[in-house]
């Protein structure tokens, strides 16, 4: 089930194993503070989720491990507008000294309620542009076509558009 999964998985990053009271009541809280379904914790892992309960999930299980770094790829994709407001708020009170991530997303939405403190431009693989996100702003005013004029060429064979990184640095650099 997925408790047995996130027990295990807490377990596996401390000395002394939690103890099922503080277990069960720290799940309980950050299952609320995400507002998922009760049941949750009963399923088996991923069975039968929906798109944005699978995302609010994985959003759980971040923090529940408490890692240093997350790499969240398109965490926003597939979610409503309530769910996203949701997810941002739990990756925002994450921010400190001990948590960093790298957010990928085609969507400015997602970096207006998660504002990174770095924007890199992905294109083809390569890292093609960096600032901060008046860099977001300009790509959703302007769309891509600037990129190309800066001689900078896009592969178009699968209509492939460039990745926007956004990067959520610790709580001292915003």
């Amino acid at each position: 089930t997925n408790s047995d999964f996130f027990k295990a998985a807490i377990n596996a990053r401390l000395e002394k194993p939690i103890s099922l009271f503080k277990f069960i009541r720290t799940l309980d809280k950050e299952i609320e503070e995400l507002h998922m379904n009760e049941n949750l914790a009963h399923r088996y892992l991923n069975e039968g989720f929906s798109g944005g309960e699978k995302k609010r999930n994985e959003i759980l299980q971040m923090k529940l491990l408490k890692p240093e770094f997350a790499l969240l790829d398109e965490i926003d994709s597939g979610l409503d507008v309530d769910a996203l407001r949701v997810v941002s708020e739990a990756i925002n009170s994450m921010r400190g000294e001990n948590f960093a991530c790298v957010m990928v997303s085609h969507y400015e939405r997602l970096f207006e309620l998660v504002r990174p403190t770095h924007v890199h431009v992905l294109v083809n693989g390569q890292i093609v542009m960096s600032g901060g996100y008046e860099l977001v702003e300009k790509i959703d005013r302007e769309g891509y076509v600037w990129i190309k004029e800066l001689g900078i060429e896009i592969q178009e064979e699968e209509e492939k558009k460039p990745i926007v990184l956004g990067t959520c640095g610790k709580k001292d650099l915003m």
